[in-house]
């Protein structure tokens, strides 16, 4: 084994570690050099270099894998929510006369999709009014993460359109 080999098979120091810890909390490697410990003077060089470190590479990277074993969250599990959230239909929650349903009677996607809710009952003398506000996802930024997830370069000023090959498709009669 070449001392560059030994080296790198040192099993990560206390600081490293916490600095793995801090950059999965919040990628962002100059912020999670400072709360690991490492001093404030130089971080965003310094960070650089730790964070190109291939044994701090090889840990960010194992624990990514744990966790999306641990919480059962990974790339199918994001594609297949920004699909549920694209194909939410408005007609899912209204009944015959356009008004919204109890909550408790909507679709559980449409439960787990309302970003905000603002719901207020307002008495003006014998007059009881209900406003509801409802926030979903925007679904032009949801079919915007579907196109980069998938690589279809929707977005992609320099994509190249499809090549244009006619298909040839032949309809047989049966009754012929």
């Amino acid at each position: 084994m070449t001392k560059k080999a030994a080296k790198e098979a040192v099993a990560l120091t206390a600081r490293q570690s916490r600095f793995v810890d801090e950059y999965l909390l919040e990628p962002n490697a100059t912020q999670a050099y400072i709360k690991a410990g490492y001093s404030a003077n130089g971080a965003n060089t310094a960070a650089a270099r730790l964070l190109a470190n291939v044994r701090i590479q090889t840990a960010i990277q194992e624990r990514m894998n744990e966790r999306s074993q641990r919480t059962q969250v990974d790339a199918d599990y994001v594609l297949h929510r920004l699909h549920a959230i694209d194909q939410l239909d408005i007609a899912d929650i209204l009944d015959d006369a356009g008004n919204v349903l109890p909550v408790k009677q909507w679709p559980k996607v449409w439960r787990q999709s309302v970003t905000a809710a603002d719901l207020h009952e307002m008495q003006t003398g014998d007059v009881m009014t209900v406003v509801r506000k409802i926030k979903w996802p925007d679904k032009l930024k949801t079919l915007e993460l579907i196109g980069k997830h998938v690589s279809v370069k929707a977005f992609d000023p320099d994509a190249q359109p499809p090549d244009p090959t006619p298909i040839h498709i032949e309809i047989i009669n049966p009754h012929a």
